[in-house]
């Protein structure tokens, strides 16, 4: 609270004019809230976004701002508007995060910025997905690779993997494994940019292209046996990150994963021993990936009709004990 009150303090202090104080102190924060967005449950940072988006539109709309000033702040603004369509997404509103979204590719293309571009369209893909878009996932994975020619970040990594996730979804085993080849192309060619410098949220690690790619894996279906290894390989990635690398979310999803590739080769014992830590994520951290990941489980032991048997009716009934309280209950 008081570090807020400081920051608006320092832009009203400034005067109309924006001081170099007022922006690299916004800068500082925003770089903040990049990096605690992965690590962190989102009740705890909300209050903060929206704080800096609200000072960084105030300042475009009414600031005296210099054209280089403009462009770093709009591009500030545009990480700020990313990370609250996020937000909206975590909370399960996927309507809210698509406009959250376009405000920050707004800011983006004021900006000029062209991996921010990329980026958002990234984000964009990732809200279709989890909302039960596949096509329009990989709609928006497309329209961001289209405009990355010159992106050398990581987020060339991540277009690549969500068009896998994508593909997977739709059941196109040729384009999923192609995407999947691009994502390691990519990697090998990474040059970390100026959104990789923001870490977190901007920036798309090793362990979480482990996951994205078991993901696809485990969602294609032809191979149970290499679901499951690689997504033991995405779960062991997360275990051993580091801390500018680990994501609750993104382990989470890792560890569901592996439940739903134990479950495709009968294992139910080890599925349950894959999902355990996940259903046991306190509410603040149950955002909606983490609890459609968790309902994938609860859907794949109804298919797999072992629904009213022992250890698998069990683990249904606790997985809709976990969803019925996901963190949008605190958030109002």
């Amino acid at each position: 609270m008081a570090a807020r009150r400081a920051l608006r303090f320092t832009a009203m202090a400034e005067g109309s004019s924006i001081g170099p104080e007022t922006l690299g102190q916004i800068h500082d924060e925003v770089r903040r809230l990049t990096a605690a967005y992965p690590r962190l449950a989102l009740p705890t940072l909300l209050g903060d976004l929206v704080e800096v988006q609200d000072l960084t539109f105030r300042l475009l709309e009414h600031g005296r701002v210099k054209p280089l000033q403009a462009r770093e702040l709009y591009l500030l603004a545009g990480i700020t508007s990313g990370m609250l369509a996020k937000a909206s997404h975590d909370l399960g509103n996927p309507s809210a995060a698509m406009m959250q979204a376009r405000t920050a590719f707004v800011c983006a293309d004021n900006a000029d910025h062209q991996a921010m571009r990329a980026w958002v369209r990234s984000l964009q893909s990732l809200i279709s997905y989890w909302a039960g878009r596949p096509a329009e996932a990989a709609d928006y994975a497309l329209l961001g690779q289209s405009t990355a020619d010159d992106v050398r970040g990581t987020t060339s990594v991540w277009l690549a993997c969500l068009s896998a996730r994508a593909h997977a979804l739709i059941g196109d085993a040729e384009a999923t494994r192609t995407a999947i080849q691009q994502a390691e192309d990519a990697r090998a060619a990474v040059v970390p940019d100026d959104l990789d410098a923001f870490g977190g949220i901007m920036t798309f690690p090793e362990p979480r292209q482990l996951y994205y790619v078991a993901e696809a894996t485990v969602h294609l279906g032809e191979d149970p046996v290499l679901g499951e290894s690689r997504s033991e390989a995405a779960v062991s990635a997360y275990r051993n990150a580091s801390e500018d690398e680990w994501a609750f979310g993104d382990e989470a999803g890792a560890q569901t994963d592996l439940a739903l590739a134990r479950i495709a080769r009968g294992e139910i014992e080890g599925a349950i021993e894959a999902v355990r830590p996940v259903l046991d994520l306190p509410v603040e951290q149950r955002n909606f990936g983490i609890t459609s990941s968790a309902q994938r489980v609860h859907a794949a032991l109804h298919a797999d009709g072992r629904r009213n048997t022992g250890a698998a009716a069990d683990l249904r009934g606790e997985i809709e004990a976990f969803t019925a309280t996901p963190t949008s209950v605190l958030v109002r």
